[in-house]
């Protein structure tokens, strides 16, 4: 990997196009390098794991409004919507399969300077893939290099801080990920990867407060920009340079302004992209911070089983700053301990989350959500009884470079009633690549399984599951099989809009 230097440069300085970051980022995308054969199987395993969550929100509301546009969009060759027939306008395709797939808030995630769930990536990169006529084996170099750009771009630049959405990030790596995909040039990947940025860029109030639906949308009208971007570009359309750079550009208006000073790792010609080796998913539906709380909840309730709501007097849960700020009583949200809450702020609530964690000895992506469960008079009593407080040691470890170190978790404290503690920690989810469980591909496999049951027919499962497997040898007419139809009568019309 070599270190980029990325600081703001004033117009007069005139900054060559090849000093920049979005023709570095091109010049990465468009290098032929052969993907490794590790980096093809986690590849396999992320569109296991995407199609799992989408599967398992097709009949949610936002999964279904996304759906019905896409509908309203039929095109040939076009690409196909998770759940339903036919073939559809890859944006829009793009559009309702990225919502299915970030939904229920389930899929693979990658935090260091900002946050992000790189399996964004894929249904863009994917869209294309099946509109374009390409192979198995292009699908694999596309999505190795969205992976590889936006674990890049996280891992030196953060957003967050300057309450931007984590998806401008995304815009990039989709536009980077298809030019590679379609052997595009540098220059036409340096276009798109400016528009991609320009129009992709948006606050954090997504994820603040009473959290709506938008929050499934937001990677989804990513990786719809990062499409139109790549069109426009293919066309001869330019885009606004310097993009990051610029006097009035991203980096001086919207992040750290103009004394800012980013080094961002990008692989070297001729270096394999290994980004997504660095990522990891989730075996539960819920913010990744979350996971290894869950598996520390869970733990307890076994280890405990006397450890009813009113034995406890507090939980403090000792943890990062992001945890603790973001998804934690840190966060001043008055919403992440309201048992009417929406789901999508139910997930972004370590409070709540360890309580029910806490008392069912599991996490389920419904039921733990369910209307009735937050309502519960014992849940919500010992809920307000739970707080986050950041601990340096812990914020130190969830910016450490070393992989062995990094760690999403903390420390636990719970004071009984009769003035006894029980004292824990965890530092990663059991299902990350340190963690008491890895997830291999027989997790991913048991995953779609168990939630594609009820949902998709025995032997649409299996023949998902038998294609997938086979990707990189994919012809383009195979390549329109990887989706999935809903069993017959499951999913109805959608609302009406516009179109």
């Amino acid at each position: 990997m070599k270190l980029h230097s990325v600081r703001v440069h004033p117009s007069s300085e005139n900054l060559p196009r090849e000093d920049q970051l979005a023709w570095k980022i091109a010049e990465v995308a468009a290098d032929p390098v052969a993907v490794t054969p590790e980096v093809t199987e986690m590849v396999i395993n992320r569109l296991i794991d995407n199609a799992s969550v989408a599967t398992a929100s097709l009949t949610r509301g936002p999964a279904i409004a996304a759906r019905a546009q896409a509908e309203d969009h039929p095109y040939e060759p076009g690409s196909t919507v998770f759940g339903i027939a036919g073939r559809f306008g890859p944006e829009w395709a793009a559009w309702a399969n990225g919502v299915a797939v970030r939904e229920l808030d389930y899929h693979d995630t990658f935090l260091a300077a900002e946050y992000s769930h790189p399996g964004d990536n894929i249904p863009p990169i994917l869209a294309v893939a099946q509109q374009a006529g390409c192979t198995g084996a292009d699908l694999v170099r596309g999505i190795a290099t969205g992976y590889e750009i936006q674990v890049d771009l996280v891992k030196a630049i953060s957003l967050h801080a300057h309450k931007i959405d984590h998806v401008a990030h995304l815009g990039p790596s989709a536009a980077a990920g298809i030019g590679t995909m379609l052997h595009l040039s540098p220059e036409v990947i340096f276009q798109s990867i400016g528009q991609a940025l320009h129009t992709t860029t948006a606050t954090r109030q997504s994820r603040k407060g009473e959290i709506s639906t938008w929050k499934a949308y937001a990677p989804a009208f990513a990786g719809k920009m990062a499409i139109e971007a790549v069109d426009r570009a293919m066309r001869g359309q330019t885009s606004p340079t310097p993009i990051y750079e610029g006097e009035d550009g991203v980096i001086a208006w919207l992040l750290d302004g103009v004394d800012a000073h980013y080094e961002v790792p990008l692989p070297e010609a001729g270096e394999a992209k290994r980004g997504i080796l660095d990522t990891y998913t989730k075996e539960h539906s819920a913010e990744y911070q979350a996971q290894a709380w869950i598996d520390l909840a869970r733990k307890l309730h076994n280890e405990y089983p006397d450890l009813a709501a009113d034995t406890i007097a507090s939980v403090v849960i000792h943890t990062s700053h992001h945890t603790h700020f973001v998804i934690g009583s840190g966060a001043n949200d008055p919403q992440k301990y309201d048992p009417t809450a929406s789901r999508e702020t139910l997930d972004h609530s370590i409070p709540y989350i360890f309580t029910v964690a806490l008392q069912d000895g599991e996490w389920h992506h419904e039921r733990s959500y369910a209307p009735e469960r937050a309502g519960r008079p014992d849940t919500v009593a010992l809920w307000n009884r739970v707080t986050t407080t950041e601990d340096a040691e812990w914020t130190r470890r969830y910016h450490s470079n070393d992989p062995a170190e990094k760690a999403f978790g903390g420390r636990v404290v719970i004071t009984r009633t009769d003035g006894t503690s029980i004292v824990d920690q965890i530092a990663v989810a059991d299902a990350h690549p340190l963690g008491a469980r890895p997830f291999v591909r027989e997790h991913y496999i048991a995953k779609f399984r168990a939630l594609a049951a009820g949902i998709l027919d025995a032997v649409e499962i299996e023949r998902f599951l038998e294609l997938v497997q086979r990707l990189p040898e994919l012809t383009a007419n195979e390549l329109g099989g990887l989706t999935v139809t809903a069993k017959p009568g499951l999913l109805g019309a959608g609302p009406k809009g516009l179109f």
